[in-house]
């Protein structure tokens, strides 16, 4: 009995560190997105509690990129636009945007193509040019060609449009919103690039 008493408590701790390391591989070029809220940043790491209430520290790498994501008009997708969105299929075969993002001219061209993604399960991801654009009423059908294809989304009127911008250390605060890419390095999840929010805004993809 007395061994049942201290053997479970060390169950839950060890499947606790296996479940927040879930998000890396033992490959270390295993890239992976974590969602969730900054808590803590010191000089080369931070604390940082992901969308399940995981707590992971991960190390901020030497080349780090932080971008702001930033709200912006359905008016600011326009043909011609380099465009990333998460969408889902609806019951007729639709896809059906979460989100949308609009790529700056600099990041044209980043990820194109179609594949599924990971923000909810059963989600893709298409990183396109906006060959096409017919407005519904407040909403948009988006006809978008990429390398190898071609897809429609129809985009609803309440769904996140966003943008990207450069994004200074000093964003990366307690509290603030993120989207961390990361990998596995020196046995420690550490951050290529954060996609971060400003007072309070969540990244949407």
């Amino acid at each position: 009995m007395i061994f049942l008493k201290i053997f479970k408590p060390l169950v839950f701790i060890f499947i606790t560190i296996a479940s927040a390391l879930q998000y890396v591989s033992a490959q270390t070029d295993s890239v992976v997105r974590i969602r969730g809220t900054i808590q803590e940043i010191s000089d080369n790491s931070m604390v940082f509690k992901d969308r399940t209430g995981e707590i992971l520290t991960i190390v901020m790498g030497e080349t780090l990129g932080i971008q702001e994501v930033y709200p912006i008009d359905m008016s600011k997708i326009e043909k011609n636009s380099f465009i990333g969105t998460a969408a889902m299929t609806d019951p007729k075969g639709r896809l059906v945007a979460l989100e949308v993002h609009v790529f700056p001219e600099s990041m044209r061209g980043t990820g194109e193509g179609h594949r599924p993604w990971d923000s909810v399960a059963g989600s893709t991801m298409t990183n396109a040019t906006v060959n096409e654009l017919v407005s519904i009423g407040n909403a948009r059908e988006l006809h978008l060609k990429y390398k190898d294809g071609e897809k429609i989304v129809f985009v609803p009127d309440n769904v996140p449009i966003v943008s990207y911008r450069a994004g200074a250390r000093s964003l990366l605060i307690s509290g603030a919103n993120a989207v961390v890419v990361a990998s596995l390095k020196d046995g420690k999840p550490t951050a290529s690039r954060i996609m971060v929010g400003r007072d309070g805004f969540k990244p949407p993809m």
